[in-house]
């Protein structure tokens, strides 16, 4: 076959597929498809934790929501993910009482409790989050990175207290009568 016929031949197929109703490029509308009637529906968790590790913490969040109805109760896997959810979208206060909701059951797993030493690190209560990474890394047996790594750094914010310059004080303390002491300025 001569190059000329190659470039006719494959400039007909080309022709003949753009001209095509079916296959790979066929839409029926603008829009994306809807449900599929008779489908089984994924998984929350699943669903949740996949959006999670795309950084969509908003969209996670209704994931676990759809998961615990589904569920009908909200167990260990769906307050740990609700919490971590809500951690990654910097509401600490709701991340800690999901996180600690979710350790209070005798199922939390290491994760759960490194989540919430990160959300107490991140509200100042280092001696707390150390405490709480102390656990978490025992119950891991040493093996997450992460774990270990979070660990080191509670444990240098909490010995690394920082309460200012050291200033020489000009107060005295004053006795007056037999138990009543005054705190004075020294002139």
């Amino acid at each position: 076959m001569t190059p000329i016929r190659l470039g006719i031949a494959l400039t007909a197929t080309l022709a003949l597929a753009a001209c095509s109703t079916g296959g790979l490029g066929a839409q029926r509308g603008p829009y994306a498809p809807g449900a599929k009637p008779g489908a089984e529906a994924v998984d929350g968790l699943i669903v949740g934790h996949r959006l999670m590790q795309a950084g969509e913490y908003e969209l996670a969040l209704e994931a676990y929501s759809r998961a615990a109805l589904d569920r009908g109760t909200r167990d260990v896997d769906v307050l740990s993910g609700m919490g971590t959810a809500n951690l990654g979208l910097g509401r600490l206060g709701q991340a800690e009482t999901l996180l600690r909701r979710a350790i209070a059951t005798d199922e939390a797993i290491p994760e759960t409790w490194n989540n919430l030493g990160v959300v107490l690190m991140e509200q100042g209560k280092t001696a707390e989050a150390e405490q709480v990474l102390r656990r978490a890394y025992a119950l891991d047996n040493g093996e997450s990175d992460s774990i270990r790594d979070n660990l080191r750094l509670a444990i240098a914010k909490n010995e690394k207290q920082d309460y200012g310059d050291e200033k020489e004080q000009d107060y005295k303390l004053v006795r007056r009568g037999s138990s009543d002491y005054v705190i004075r300025s020294v002139p």
